[in-house]
């Protein structure tokens, strides 16, 4: 990756990268975690002034990381570079609810979401309450 991608990532860039990695994780994007990526892209604060023209450029940045040996470690290395602390716990919800957008929470899935919580130092009673919340709002009848 060039120096100039490396620096150019913004929090949102970053948020939306964790989102776009879980989605990818097992290897099938399903429709479900796309259209929730979009609409958290469209509908919440932290996304207000967010271009999002830079969701393809920020989804070739992941899909090339992921292409790579150590690509995980990278992303996470731009993602603790780019993303303020005060943003982890957000992160980690948005990832939980694209994990859980489909209706499955497949293995390939938990792993990244457990790599998530350890990467951005999440705490794990305020994990646990963060997947509990995605739980009951996904849950079907």
């Amino acid at each position: 990756m060039s120096e100039e991608i490396t620096h150019s990532l913004s929090a949102q860039d970053c948020l939306v990268g964790l989102m776009i990695a879980i989605s990818a994780s097992d290897e099938n994007i399903h429709t479900a975690q796309l259209v929730k990526i979009e609409t958290a892209v469209n509908n919440l604060p932290v996304f207000a002034d967010y271009d999002v023209d830079r969701m393809n450029v920020v989804a070739r940045t992941v899909f090339d990381l992921f292409e790579q040996e150590d690509g995980l470690d990278a992303l996470f290395g731009l993602i603790r570079e780019n993303l303020p602390e005060r943003l982890f716990e957000t992160a980690y919800a948005l990832s939980c609810d694209v994990a859980a957008a489909d209706g499955m929470l497949h293995e390939a899935e938990l792993r990244l979401l457990e790599e998530i919580r350890y990467e951005l130092n999440i705490d794990r009673l305020h994990a646990a309450a963060i997947e509990r919340g995605a739980r009951a709002r996904h849950m079907t009848l």
